[in-house]
């Protein structure tokens, strides 16, 4: 898909999202902060979603980066933890700590 099919899709979704009632709804910002590692920049295309359960869409999302880029050690986990933190507002913070450790202590328990 082009850049310019993109920003129109883009646009169609964020005018079909602000028709909505938005007042159960949270939004994740989709600008990539500038001093990110290089797996993120060059491998990661952060989205805006709107979702009436973002616990599970975090979660959802976190193993999706985890498995797509091939996180591996603590330093690639701290990096994906900076990036949800800086992405969103400090209004979603708790929910993604939750998500993490909700994650962490799951698999934890798989061992």
């Amino acid at each position: 898909m082009g850049e310019a099919d993109a920003k129109s899709k883009y646009k169609q979704q964020k005018k079909l999202m602000l028709s909505r009632n938005r007042s159960t709804r949270i939004s994740f910002s989709a600008n990539l902060p500038s001093d990110v590692g290089d797996v993120w920049a060059n491998n990661a295309i952060c989205a805006v979603l709107y979702t009436k359960d973002p616990f599970f869409d975090l979660k959802k999302s976190i193993l999706e980066m985890i498995r797509e880029v091939g996180v591996c050690n603590w330093g690639d986990m701290e990096e994906l933890v900076y990036c949800y933190i800086a992405l969103n507002s400090s209004q979603v913070h708790s929910l993604i700590q939750d998500a993490f450790l909700s994650l962490f202590s799951s698999s934890s328990h798989n061992m």
